[in-house]
């Protein structure tokens, strides 16, 4: 079974490691927005894809053999200190530096997937850094007045309340798509959206029109996996069902098959079946989460409800 997930961050990690539980035939579609930490210095510094979530994909990904797991932990040690190094990942300047020597990111992602030992692959949504900016209410006196933020890491940031996100390319206006990631997603069997940061790691995939109308053409089964809390900031206060709304407002043609939360995190369950039900999705609640670390989906769990919504079994649809 060919499986592409889209996000970033660790919402994606945690679907990925889900995701090679089922089927070693697993592609990352990675978002490529970044302005913050290590990835926003490569990224102004060099004008690269940002590095970060692309690296922990990778990460995610990789072999369980000693080999692929040394290069994991490498790809995500961290230096400290006060000097140029610090707060650069290992990865990050890997990337970078294979980019210089190769000149195209996919064939540098394609290369670390192979020093990593994974078996599916990692790619950017676009091959170009994109920009983007957000229609944020709450900020001003006025609680309707409507505040434009930009770049990604203030828009996660913001206390006021994200109304509509947009992406942009640099010099240009349209976001262009990575090709094989497009390619990916006509091609698979299972498509997931989400978990994850929902306006600046799952949303953003839906911007970029040639990755839209894949996913809108694709005859994969199209699963939804719904975040365990509300994000500070992005998504404060956010019902299940709210999430859906926002993800049906940008991409007001796309239908799901599913829409997977867990039981214990979903207040109003029919509300949630309504929503669902308006993206043609159907709803299963299970267990998913950690036990151990609230606001973390357990890998195996995932993968278990997983399996059961694509087996469509009577008893775990509700």
């Amino acid at each position: 079974m060919r499986a592409v997930a889209l996000g970033g961050g660790h919402g994606l990690q945690a679907t990925l490691a889900a995701l090679r539980r089922i089927t070693p035939a697993v592609t990352a579609v990675v978002t490529v927005a970044d302005d913050g930490g290590s990835s926003g210095r490569l990224r102004r510094e060099l004008g690269m894809l940002p590095p970060g979530d692309l690296r922990q994909a990778l990460a995610a990904l990789a072999a369980e053999d000693d080999g692929g797991q040394l290069w994991a932990q490498v790809f995500q040690h961290r230096f400290a200190g006060n000097g140029a190094l610090a707060g650069h990942a290992v990865g990050n300047l890997v990337l970078a530096g294979l980019l210089d020597v190769l000149g195209d990111p996919v064939a540098v992602l394609d290369h670390a997937c192979a020093l990593l030992g994974v078996r599916g692959r990692v790619l950017p949504m676009s091959t170009s850094p994109l920009e983007m900016e957000a229609d944020v209410l709450g900020l001003d006196s006025d609680p309707d007045a409507v505040r434009t933020i930009r770049g990604q890491v203030a828009i996660a940031s913001t206390p006021g309340r994200v109304k509509e996100v947009r992406l942009s390319a640099v010099g240009t206006e349209i976001p262009k798509a990575c090709p094989e990631a497009v390619q990916a997603v006509l091609d698979a069997d299972l498509v997931l959206l989400g978990p994850g940061s929902w306006f600046t790691s799952v949303l953003p995939h839906l911007l970029v029109p040639e990755l839209h109308e894949a996913l809108v053409r694709t005859a994969a089964r199209r699963v939804v996996v719904l975040n365990l809390v509300p994000q500070p900031g992005e998504t404060a206060g956010f019902s299940p069902e709210q999430h859906l709304d926002v993800l049906s407002q940008h991409a007001p043609r796309l239908r799901f098959d599913a829409v997977l939360a867990d039981a214990d995190s979903v207040p109003t369950p029919d509300r949630l079946r309504a929503a669902a039900q308006g993206l043609g999705a159907r709803t299963v609640l299970e267990q998913v989460a950690m036990p151990t670390l609230p606001g973390r989906h357990d890998p195996q769990a995932l993968a278990a409800s997983l399996r059961a919504a694509l087996e469509r079994r009577s008893d775990r649809w509700r």
